[in-house]
């Protein structure tokens, strides 16, 4: 397994994992590699759910939902 090292760390962040490993009951190597895994997996879950929204939306029909022609509400609007 690759090793990765970290360097210039925050004293802050640095105590903040220390807590949360021995909160969890874990290594601080262990912490650190979860709290990886997590963000990765955010990151790409939020990715995929913007995609399936920008699809959803191209296919989106107002009309299906009851909402009015966006033309003939331009129209109404302009003969007042």
């Amino acid at each position: 397994m690759p090793t990765l090292h970290v360097r210039n760390v925050p004293e802050s962040i640095y105590k903040q994992i220390q807590e949360r490993a021995q909160e969890q009951n874990r290594s601080f190597s262990a912490e650190v590699v979860m709290l990886l895994d997590y963000a990765l997996a955010s990151t790409q879950q939020s990715q995929k759910e913007v995609l399936a929204g920008i699809r959803r939306r191209r296919f989106f029909k107002p009309e299906a939902v009851g909402a009015p022609d966006t033309t003939t509400l331009l129209r109404e609007d302009r003969e007042r």
